[in-house]
């Protein structure tokens, strides 16, 4: 039997957020309420609500219930699948009140806190409740923190990142994001300033002039960019091409060649962590390889389903976010869940390159990728779980010592923009996923290796690059911005980006990777 049996489920406040997206459709897709005021307001009501700017809420920072559930029984997942993606939707349904209820919220100061946090915390706790049940039921250990995650909290705009100034230092600073292969540590550790990203933000909405890029508060933000010379060249201690796998590693590659998704395959599913969900991810995904991915599609629907990759036996799902280019052009989406109801916006960019590459391990021999694994490697999440697991990187061809993961690029004449992901490559040598889609798999440590019970496998790694038209940045506002796809309250950070990869090579090519890269060739 496939992994995925259920039928198609909508969270629960599909419907309600798709009313509230529909007021707010306007000429250029979705415009997110004005942070500072609505285009109706008075003078003197425009000027009260800049003088408390400071105290209205940028987004709303919410505990990743998902990330605490490393251990769900198998019978559970299902269930407890579909809870965390209707809990998502609550965030989003909560976000969508907070940015169309400033005027309300200048005039009360816990307006927030009694009409938006309040509640949405109840309606945690009720599906908190439900997952302790399933879980139970299933004979699995409830964690015994699961109550004190249903509160969420309202971020100023004024309010830095708690993790500012750290430089991924933690879970992800030493796992170097590949032993030594193009992956390195975390970002320039400059944080995410998001006082001043918003302040810029801001000004543009107000009277939701054009300057908002059809996005208003819902970002990116001047301060979300940064010129690539400002970039710290080797900032991510980036090595020098695979001779860094050392003497006794395996120091070969294969390249699988799968297109840039030129069939369009475009869905806001996500089948690894809300499958049987329709929109759980809440943003759009570029698919290359399979050709049958979305939420409905069990494993046996992905071992059968048509491929773009060149090799047909490679069936391995290859999707990430979109990249748009926030220029005011009505998408195929502009009106839907996941596209501009969500404040996704702009022109969708299909990249010039899409480079899916398979290298080895600094201090031993790879062992095969079993069918059907699943890994996300960064996290949607980033900007309000912090910077553990932010992975992506940007950078310009022919700058690629120089890599951001808490900023976007600003790429000079004549370069082109690369979006890098390097996944974990150790593997636990039992499980293909897990509860919280992380513990199964592993980034390698400091010295190369894998940790103590987990297995060198292929890395997967994946370097996209785009043509995209540089933004202009004037008076502290950024015209035409290009930006991932995120969940709303997200706020379209650079810092959310993310890549999945499920596998699904036949027996006989992925024993062909493994022999090629611990033989030190170099395959396609």
């Amino acid at each position: 039997m496939g992994r995925n049996t259920r039928k198609r489920r909508m969270p629960l406040a599909t419907k309600a957020v798709a009313a509230s997206a529909a007021l707010a459709l306007g000429g250029g897709g979705l415009i997110w309420a004005n942070f500072y005021a609505s285009a109706g307001e008075s003078g003197q009501a425009q000027n009260q609500t800049k003088a408390n700017a400071a105290q209205q809420i940028a987004t709303i920072d919410c505990p990743d219930v998902g990330q605490q559930l490393p251990d769900v029984p198998d019978p559970a997942r299902g269930e407890v699948d579909g809870e965390l993606a209707s809990m998502d939707q609550q965030i989003t349904d909560a976000y969508q009140r907070l940015v169309t209820t400033r005027q309300a919220q200048a005039g009360d100061a816990q307006y927030v806190q009694n009409a938006i946090l309040g509640p949405l915390k109840d309606r945690r706790k009720v599906l908190i409740d439900r997952i302790k049940l399933e879980i139970s039921r299933a004979g699995g250990q409830v964690p015994g923190n699961l109550d004190g995650l249903a509160p969420c909290s309202g971020r100023p705009a004024d309010q830095p990142q708690p993790t500012d100034g750290q430089n991924g230092d933690g879970q992800d600073g030493g796992q170097d994001q590949g032993g030594g292969q193009d992956g390195g540590g975390q970002d320039q550790g400059g944080g995410q300033d998001q006082g001043g990203g918003q302040d810029g933000g801001q000004d543009q909405g107000e009277n939701q002039t054009p300057n908002d890029n059809g996005n208003g508060a819902a970002g990116p933000f001047a301060e979300d960019f940064i010129d690539i010379n400002d970039v710290q060249p080797n900032s991510r201690n980036l090595p020098n091409g695979l001779a860094a796998n050392g003497r006794s590693g395996s120091k070969g590659s294969f390249t699988t060649k799968c297109g840039v998704n030129e069939n369009k395959l475009y869905n806001s599913d996500n089948i690894i962590v809300a499958p049987g969900v329709a929109n759980g991810a809440h943003h759009m995904h570029d698919y290359v390889g399979n050709q049958s991915n979305s939420s409905l599609s069990s494993d046996d629907d992905l071992v059968v389903a048509e491929t773009s990759c060149r090799n047909k036996g490679d069936k391995s799902s290859y999707f990430w976010p979109v990249l748009r280019v926030q220029d005011g052009t009505q998408e195929f989406d502009a009106a839907d869940q996941g596209g501009g109801a969500e404040g996704n916006v702009g022109r969708i960019l299909q990249a010039d390159e899409a480079q899916l590459r398979f290298v080895g391990n600094k201090r031993s021999k790879v062992v095969a990728i079993p069918k059907l694994m699943r890994i996300i490697t960064g996290d949607a999440k980033a900007f309000t779980n912090g910077l553990a697991n932010a992975n992506t990187s940007y950078s310009c061809t022919g700058f690629e010592d120089r890599q951001s993961t808490d900023k976007y690029v600003l790429c000079p004449e004549g370069s082109k923009l690369v979006r890098t992901s390097n996944f974990q490559s150790c593997w636990d040598g039992q499980n293909t996923d897990s509860a919280n889609h992380r513990t199964h798999v592993a980034f390698v440590q400091a010295d190369g290796s894998c940790p103590a019970g987990f297995k060198a496998i292929p890395q997967l790694q994946v370097r996209l690059v785009y043509d995209v038209p540089t933004p202009t940045i004037e008076n502290g506002q950024v015209k035409n911005p290009y930006a991932v796809d995120s969940f709303p309250e997200q706020l379209h950070k650079p810092i959310t980006d993310h890549n999945d990869f499920i596998n699904v090579m036949d027996e006989s090519l992925m024993n062909k990777v493994v022999k090629c890269i611990n033989k030190g060739r170099q395959c396609t």
